[in-house]
């Protein structure tokens, strides 16, 4: 596949039918410059309905180039294509019209170059990693895209496995993550893993543990900033108010929830509840100011540790205070 040749989405899209002119015979023409012609052409009104006609164009140019394998993916399976055209696309609904995501800060995020963006992690369903990426991507001047480092679970699910790899999230290890940021990619993390997503609905908005600081010793490596991301909103979707601990030991996830719906109504109860989300990103901590073997100072993983989750959590408490109601 990395060989394949690649013939850009867009491409097919900008094309536009070139009109019929008649000369006249009696006078033989002066040669036309090619780039005079091509600009005249694209100066030319778009004739009525062609704006559909190359809605169809392009989705059978798409079509075509997914039977004959001409798009490229990346080491990790990254389609950057079918992310944009399918994978989005499928996500933005629930996004812009269910969710009603607010984005805060977008201009922290570097307008190019590797960066990783720390976010807290909730919701018993890890809904808001879908949410963070539709946002980077569709706010950001750059449109950047957010590949986020996800459990091990994620890649064992069949079906979800392939998705996940085409929408470009990979294995949560430091390798890939700083082959990434040092590739000039945005890196995107939730280093409360499954002790975030899993909590009670007692504990909403009070982060967990962000582990031994692993993250900051790839950005260090890396020398890339860190970008805090506060998201309220995800913590209500699914009420979390019990965890059948011996179900889920038998089919061998990390919880299984019980809400007030789930799993009382069937798949009805897997409905998330529409609330109100806000994203937040915060000011970059930069890192490329500190040694090479800063990376392997464990008070110094300590302390950054604790900034990054100080701030994250100091944000969701001022965007609380801010929220008039979980649902407007």
């Amino acid at each position: 596949m990395a060989d394949a040749k690649v013939i850009p989405f867009d491409e097919d899209r900008s094309r536009r039918r070139p009109r019929r002119v008649r000369v006249a015979p009696a006078v033989e023409p002066d040669p036309v410059p090619a780039e005079a012609v091509v600009a005249a052409v694209e100066a030319a009104p778009e004739p009525a309905g062609s704006s559909w006609d190359q809605r169809v164009a392009g989705g059978l140019a798409f079509l075509r180039r997914r039977v004959t394998g001409e798009y490229e993916v990346d080491d990790f399976g990254y389609d950057k294509e079918l992310t944009d055209q399918v994978l989005m696309s499928m996500v933005r609904p629930l996004y812009d019209k269910y969710f009603r995501v607010e984005v805060k800060g977008i201009e922290n995020i570097p307008k190019e170059g590797g960066a990783l963006i720390v976010a807290n992690h909730s919701g018993t369903l890890p809904l808001d990693g879908l949410m963070l990426q539709v946002a980077v991507h569709d706010h950001h001047p750059a449109q950047r895209h957010l590949r986020l480092l996800a459990a091990d679970l994620v890649f064992m699910l069949p079906v979800v496995n392939e998705l996940a790899r085409k929408a470009g999230h990979t294995l949560a290890c430091a390798e890939d993550a700083q082959r990434l940021l040092e590739a000039g990619e945005l890196v995107g993390v939730m280093p409360e893993g499954f002790k975030g997503i899993g909590k009670p609905f007692g504990d909403r908005y009070k982060l967990q543990r962000f582990g031994r600081g692993g993250f900051v010793s790839t950005a260090l490596r890396a020398g890339t900033p860190i970008v805090p991301c506060s998201i309220v909103g995800a913590e209500e979707i699914y009420p979390m108010i019990g965890n059948a601990k011996t179900l889920a030991r038998l089919l061998g996830i990390p919880y299984f929830p019980v809400t007030p719906t789930f799993p009382w109504l069937g798949p009805l109860g897997a409905v998330p509840l529409p609330t109100k989300w806000t994203i937040q990103f915060g000011e970059p901590i930069p890192t490329d100011g500190y040694a090479a073997e800063a990376a392997e100072d464990p008070m110094l993983m300590f302390n950054l540790t604790d900034q990054v989750r100080e701030q994250i959590q100091h944000t969701l408490y001022k965007l609380l205070v801010q929220r008039r109601s979980v649902f407007f």
